[in-house]
């Protein structure tokens, strides 16, 4: 089984372009959180998916790892797509705590129309077209403000410590794909790959963050070969 986790101001569904498209003989399963902290979400996952591989987008990307390095034993494996395994440099996670506190406290005070707005034009974003977008926009728009404050000081990247250590000691198969044109995550995984024992890594070409979602066949092959190795 498969266990689909959603990035930060998505809904499961948004992975079911790729779950929809793999082979028969792997069931998924598209988690829709309904906790939104960390450890709620961490907790959510563990319910969910023992036995499965944990295939995660960004933030869900960063859960899984997580998760996997946990409990590795309740696990069969874990895909990342445009995820990494943390902020190294201390100054660096601390100007995106920072950063992040400064969000989440306009967040809790402005409609959700507003806050997906300026999510959406984020840079990150920028290589998707306007149909894309659109797709995402109901799923956005479902969230409540204060819950996304709470995941964002809670899970945010500034917030957490980066597990890049932990993975040396990860018994687990790990692939961890990004868009070959969203060049900082596609070096974060490689570099998951070169470092996790059991790890390798995938570009999906013509992709930037959400390569899922922008190419969700290329997505898909990957993940059915990742699980066709793991017998």
């Amino acid at each position: 089984m498969v266990l689909f986790i959603p990035g930060f101001m998505q809904r499961g569904d948004t992975w079911r372009p790729v779950a929809e498209l793999l082979p028969e003989r792997y069931p998924s399963t598209l988690l829709d959180h309904r906790q939104h902290s960390l450890e709620g979400r961490l907790g959510e996952i563990a319910e969910a998916g023992a036995g499965a591989v944990l295939a995660g987008y960004s933030l869900g990307g960063r859960l899984a790892l997580r998760a996997a390095l946990r409990d590795p034993g309740r696990y069969a494996g874990i895909v990342t797509v445009g995820a990494t395994a943390g902020i190294d440099e201390r100054a660096t996670r601390t100007a995106r705590a920072e950063a992040d506190e400064r969000l989440a406290a306009w967040m809790e005070a402005a409609p959700i129309e507003d806050v997906v707005g300026v999510w959406e034009r984020q840079p990150l974003f920028a290589d998707q077209s306007d149909a894309l977008v659109e797709a995402q926009r109901a799923g956005r728009l479902s969230h409540a403000p204060g819950d996304l404050a709470l995941l964002l000081r809670t899970a945010g990247q500034g917030v957490v410590e980066p597990v890049w250590h932990q993975l040396l000691m990860l018994e687990l198969p790990l692939l961890a794909i990004a868009g070959a044109r969203d060049e900082g995550y596609a070096a974060a995984a490689r570099r998951m790959a070169d470092t996790a024992p059991l790890g390798r890594a995938a570009l999906v070409p013509d992709a930037g963050h959400a390569a899922h979602l922008q190419r969700p066949g290329e997505v898909a092959g990957l993940i059915s070969g990742f699980l066709a190795d793991l017998g």
